[in-house]
């Protein structure tokens, strides 16, 4: 068992930081998540040789993470909303050259500069490939402060199994919030030299070359083929979701991160009034749990889709339900985080009452 501490999400998830070995991590402040700066800052040069820069923006930090993943190191960022929009072509360039990476998004408030309140307004971003291209990022989404900590060790290991850039999508509340965490124990900073890396050309070989620029689009598209198969592979094996009383459930709850933390008590409070209520949430939200919404869909009366945004989970749950049951949505924006009360009142008058 590891130390059990009682710590905010972004320290948390900092200190996660440290423990799984990161080599390096180049970053730019920005309100709800400037304590990860702050901490790696104070902590990680001290206890593991981490190296901690702040970076003089994000194109700045984003390419730093680039060549640091190029030489095989084990590397990561965090910004919030209008940081990782500045991180986009970065990220494309990442994806292309299939490079590992861990980047965390501490979501706020949009569109625009938008407010340092909580909000889920980046899941077409972070899902669907926010920058240019044909590529996918694997997204986390924890609901907790523990899952902020377990989400750092399994988001690494991810992205040296795929050679791929990894987002975990949270959000200011749970950067912000304090929950009593268990911490892995401190894992050694390994020294690996990647075939593919650019640390030096290895004598008698030939150079190593990391490139996303391929000219002749016959490469182009033989890259976009290799990348689009492992995908596959990562919709096969990786798909993660917590799921709850589906055994007798006529109705479903779902959403994502903070979203469904609370579903999950307005559930209980609906089943205490007698409906018969189960709850999906999705932890990647890519690749997506398509699979176990298609098998409940033919014999529940509907869904409910809570999210703090306009809806946009909404549109794959809808896509993996095929039209075999009703999917509804309730939301909030611009910061504002639903009630558990709010949210079973919507169910009442989407399911119960019929409107």
């Amino acid at each position: 068992m590891g130390d059990v501490k009682f710590m905010k999400g972004n320290e948390a998830l900092s200190e996660a930081m440290i423990r799984a070995g990161c080599d390096a991590y180049f970053g730019y402040p920005i309100t709800p998540q400037s304590e990860v700066l702050e901490y790696l800052a104070r902590e990680a040069t001290k206890r593991t040789g981490m190296v901690v820069l702040q970076a003089e923006s994000e194109v700045s930090a984003i390419n730093m993470i680039y060549g640091a993943a190029g030489c095989g190191k084990r590397v990561m960022t965090t910004s919030s909303s209008p940081g990782i929009s500045l991180m986009q072509e970065g990220l494309s360039y990442i994806a292309s050259a299939e490079l590992p990476c861990l980047v965390a998004n501490i979501n706020r408030g949009g569109p625009g500069l938008g407010t340092i309140q909580p909000a889920q307004g980046d899941y077409f971003q972070s899902v669907k490939g926010g920058g240019h291209g044909d590529y996918h990022l694997v997204v986390l989404a924890p609901c907790s402060v523990q899952e902020m900590v377990d989400y750092v060790k399994l988001g690494f290991e991810l992205a040296d199994k795929y050679r791929t850039p990894v987002m975990i999508l949270a959000d200011g509340a749970i950067g912000q919030m304090m929950e009593k965490v268990e911490l892995f124990p401190q894992m050694e900073r390994v020294v690996t030299d990647y075939p593919w890396a650019t640390t030096g050309r290895p004598a008698g070989k030939d150079r190593r070359y990391i490139t996303s620029l391929h000219i002749q689009p016959e490469k182009m598209e033989e890259i976009n083929h290799t990348l689009q198969a492992k995908y596959k592979v990562m919709q096969e094996t990786e798909v993660r979701y917590q799921a709850l009383h589906l055994d007798d459930a006529e109705y479903l709850m779902t959403g994502f991160g903070l979203a469904a933390r609370i579903c999950i008590k307005a559930m209980e409070l609906g089943r205490a009034k007698g409906y018969k209520i189960g709850m999906i949430r999705p932890q990647t939200l890519f690749p997506f749990p398509t699979k176990i919404y298609a098998e409940v869909a033919p014999r529940i009366k509907g869904i409910l889709d809570v999210e703090m945004n306009a809806g946009q989970m909404i549109e794959d749950v809808r896509l993996s339900v095929e039209g075999k049951t009703r999917v509804e949505f309730f939301g909030r924006m611009g910061g504002m985080i639903p009630s558990p009360d709010e949210i079973l009142e919507n169910f009442e008058k989407y399911f119960i009452k019929g409107s």
